[in-house]
């Protein structure tokens, strides 16, 4: 598993996957878990520094005024840890090979805090080199102080997952793992407190979290794509110009989900084409898989009709199913070329570097980086799950099948054959594992079919499924590539990049369980070691 590191001289954001605090209201910062592994860190300030003993501690300040202690803008210059998917020497991979590849960026949290969610997986299997994709996951103790409560009741939590789609480059997705949750909880944490306004304990509407939420998206990616031209033209230097603008002339869709624990209402916010389903056990016994986000392409009649009304006279706003017949996501970050002006992106070509507009721009933006937002009621009782995914997923598995898949290995891990926990034994009766109800007979227009299965003719047949891994993530991943046929898992495997993404792109898929789990509650993360790779050593870098 490759891990980011970071020196703490370049840590300055709140984005903290695993790192969990509590405010304690006396000023002090108190640790809840000190061995989760993150993907990104959180800053604190002078007057909270960590003494060279607690280096490897990462914490966030919550207090009553302001969740942040440092500039929620990461400056320093993004990272991404390679693979070793540019294989020099070619020959297909055995089936145990082909395992450690699938598992190699997995990981898996227990939550035991009693606040609705009691696990998340996470697995991350490149086709690019290095990957495109990249994911955060933070959770956010919130004092009730904090929201204008009264004393006496308890903490909530506000829990936080994102997964991120890069294309045309790695560069916005690690600015947004970096950053866009901050971006999202400072707002948030504005509309809590707005609506908690002279002491009284309430509740902002829904309608204000979405705002806040949408506020977060664009704010950013008004950062990336437009206060970076101001910052290059200030320096005047190509070299800063390649650093900063970076960000802004690749792209990234995005899918975020936010859950309060105290309304428990999961918000699901998607800029692009990733998805999130949403896994429910009905009263019949059988799964069913609900939809919690739509594909936002050029291809999506929402979206066309949204364009076509926004660029009047412009009969080539979308053309292919692509923005201006190129870019096939309608919302994204970054992607300046379908933002800048004509004026901006001749100046930039001019002053440092570019390339010529496209032939067909008149009226940008074309894309946006504000979401489209969901609400879902969760009951944590009834053992709901969510599966987050870019595309790469979703071009091979249907929501029903991802939802049964989910389903099976939940039983499989309840009957012993996989590491039960005690968690699994609340949900579920002794009764075998029952199937998906089938989809409707009209599939939405905002949701693609899995093109893959019709490339790779495969059978839609549950027959072709198995069960070999501990991670719920990575058990998506494997019978997306093949299952059972473990030729077809190992050829696409040992494709190696660039050739690999003819035939299957970068996925990265996140699995959330909610429960109560069982007690006593120690308010912690641990890692789930039985389903997360181990650590490799760090190797020294030429």
């Amino acid at each position: 598993m490759h891990i980011r590191r970071f020196s703490l001289a370049a840590i300055s954001t709140v984005v903290a996957s695993g790192a969990w605090y509590a405010y304690q209201g006396d000023g002090t910062v108190q640790s809840l878990a000190t061995q989760v592994r993150g993907f990104a860190s959180s800053a604190i300030s002078s007057a909270y520094a960590e003494s060279p003993s607690d280096a490897a501690r990462r914490a966030l300040h919550v207090s009553n005024n302001n969740f942040y202690t440092e500039p929620l803008t990461a400056d320093e210059p993004l990272s991404k840890n390679t693979d070793d998917s540019d294989r020099r020497r070619l020959e297909m991979l055995t089936p145990e090979q082909a395992t450690e590849k699938l598992r190699k960026n997995e990981e898996s949290y227990l939550v035991n805090r009693g606040n609705g969610v009691v696990r998340y997986d996470i697995v991350q299997v490149p086709s690019n080199s290095p990957i495109e994709d990249d994911h955060a996951e933070k959770i956010v103790e919130v004092s009730s102080s904090t929201l204008g409560q009264t004393d006496g009741e308890p903490n909530s939590d506000w829990m936080f997952w994102a997964v991120f789609d890069g294309h045309s480059g790695w560069t916005t997705s690690a600015k947004l793992r970096n950053v866009l949750i901050s971006y999202v909880a400072r707002e948030l944490n504005s509309t809590y407190k707005a609506a908690a306004a002279d002491g009284k304990p309430m509740m902002p509407s829904s309608e204000a979290i979405d705002q806040a939420i949408k506020k977060g998206f664009v704010r950013l990616d008004n950062d990336i794509v437009y206060e970076s031209v101001d910052k290059v033209v200030k320096s005047k230097s190509r070299r800063m110009a390649a650093e900063i603008l970076a960000p802004a002339l690749s792209g990234s869709c995005a899918l975020l989900s936010f859950y309060d624990s105290k309304s428990k209402e999961l918000k699901v916010a998607v800029a692009g084409d990733s998805r999130a389903v949403l896994g429910r056990r009905g009263a019949n016994g059988k799964w069913t898989a609900t939809a919690l986000s739509e594909d936002l392409t050029g291809g999506t009649p929402s979206e066309i009709k949204r364009l076509q009304e926004e660029h009047p006279g412009e009969p080539y706003v979308t053309r292919n199913g692509r923005i201006l017949g190129g870019l096939e996501p309608s919302r994204a970050f970054g992607d300046a070329f379908y933002k800048w002006s004509r004026g901006t992106q001749d100046m930039i070509k001019q002053q440092f570097f570019g390339r010529t507009p496209h032939p067909l721009l008149q009226t940008p933006p074309y894309v946006t980086a504000e979401p489209i937002i969901t609400t879902t009621k969760i009951d944590p009782e009834k053992g709901d799950f969510i599966v987050m995914a870019t595309d790469g997923l979703w071009e091979m598995l249907s929501n029903e099948e991802v939802v049964g898949l989910v389903g099976e290995w939940l039983e499989h891990q309840k009957s012993g054959n996989g590491g039960s926990k005690a968690w699994l034994q609340s949900w579920f009766s002794s009764q075998k594992q029952l199937p998906v109800e089938p989809a409707k007979d009209q599939a939405s227009e905002g949701q693609r079919k899995p093109i893959r299965q019709r490339q790779y003719d495969i059978p839609d047949a549950a027959s072709r499924f198995v069960v070999e891994d501990k991670n719920a993530a990575t058990h998506l991943v494997r019978n997306a590539m093949g299952g059972k046929d473990k030729d077809m898992v190992c050829a696409l495997l040992t494709l190696p990049s660039p050739y690999s993404r003819r035939y299957r792109d970068d996925i990265t898929v996140e699995v959330i369980f909610f429960g109560q789990g069982p007690g006593p509650r120690s308010g912690t993360v641990e890692i789930n070691q039985e389903a997360t790779a181990p650590e490799e050593p760090l190797q020294a870098k030429l």
